[in-house]
């Protein structure tokens, strides 16, 4: 089974047009700039291609830990992945060894069911505690018209974005990564979370934007940015992974505009789902009887995010597939420490 160069990736790609994200070849070069490194490969399952892009990172001196973050590509639900996995496995087990892999983590791009079962994991996996993305997120429906998509939000929200509105607040795209990265400054100290460096930011900004697959768009009043993010889209689907807001004319509601505005972008594209990425990882009736009076983590965010009218769903995973047990189970002990935040991406 060969190894994919990033253009034999894009043209394997090019037949999975709603392939997540993470699995495309600008997410990659986003992680390779940061030191990642890159991996794709290709097979023939049962069910026709399959391929993945896997992700290595040094764990200590000789070690490496190895990701597949929202693959393998081309299945799209847990018996199409074991038959995907099957073909892929002898390749990316020989790449995990060579590569002194501790282990290997996949989380996959696949659903749990609305009930909430967890999904048992493939043979020769375990379930991980430690998930990289955030397992539990709100997805909107952006099919219909403006005025459906609207109705389904909370009545609050929708006050909210007219409310931005009124107060003359307009929305802009643009191609200026620095007042973007004061303000997710601002929001990091404000709400207690980490964030990336401004070179990254505009990493995946010069990745993305050229191929229109992503763009940045601020909320301003009579110039001055008081609200921004950035979005991205692929086929069908669009993601909120990165958003920030400065601490003037928090009232007017410019993060609620500023979302308004990324999901009529995402329509434009021809987008059906606008994933608001990344809640607390816990069941809708915890949820609704426990953020009123939490805001810590990622529960700060669920109170603004819920009134989008979403749909929580969960993924299956994290998934990890040990070859060295011993190594594993120090990793183990340095993971419980490691803390969950918003913009993991």
């Amino acid at each position: 089974m060969p190894l994919l160069s990033r253009s034999e990736w894009d043209a394997f790609l090019a037949a999975f047009p709603d392939a997540h994200l993470l699995q495309t070849t600008a997410w990659g070069e986003l992680k390779a700039a940061f030191g990642w490194e890159v991996v794709r490969a290709e097979a023939e399952s049962p069910e026709g291609r399959a391929g993945v892009q896997a992700l290595f990172r040094r764990l200590a001196p000789g070690l490496t830990a190895a990701y597949i973050p929202k693959g393998p590509v081309g299945v799209g639900d847990l018996s199409g992945w074991e038959r995907a996995w099957a073909a892929l496995q002898p390749e990316v087990d020989r790449l995990c060894r060579r590569k002194r892999a501790v282990f290997l983590k996949v989380e996959p791009d696949i659903w749990e069911a609305d009930q909430g079962a967890a999904v048992v994991p493939p043979p020769g996996f375990r379930l991980s505690a430690h998930a990289i993305q955030p397992p539990h997120t709100l997805v909107v429906d952006l099919t219909g018209s403006e005025e459906q998509v609207l109705a389904r939000m909370k009545q609050k929200t929708r006050y909210n974005i007219r409310l931005a509105q009124k107060k003359g607040l307009v929305v802009r795209a643009s191609a200026d990564l620095e007042p973007f990265y004061r303000m997710l400054r601002t929001t990091g100290e404000r709400d207690a979370f980490g964030i990336h460096s401004l070179e990254y930011y505009r990493k995946a900004y010069k990745l993305f934007h050229p191929i229109g697959t992503c763009e940045l768009l601020i909320a301003e009043y009579e110039g001055e940015p008081l609200a921004g993010l950035m979005a991205f889209a692929q086929g069908r689907r669009a993601w909120y992974l990165y958003g920030a807001s400065s601490d003037v004319h928090r009232e007017w509601m410019p993060t609620y505009l500023v979302q308004w505005e990324a999901m009529r972008w995402a329509r434009a594209r021809g987008c059906q789902e606008y994933d608001l990425w990344g809640v607390p990882d816990a069941g809708e009736d915890a949820l609704e009887a426990g953020f009123q009076g939490r805001s810590d983590g990622l529960w700060g965010v669920y109170r603004f995010k819920r009134g989008f009218g979403g749909h929580l769903r969960r993924a299956a995973g994290p998934w990890d597939r040990v070859y060295m047990p011993a190594v594993y189970r120090l990793y183990l002990l340095w993971a419980r420490q490691w803390k969950l935040h918003p913009g993991t991406a």
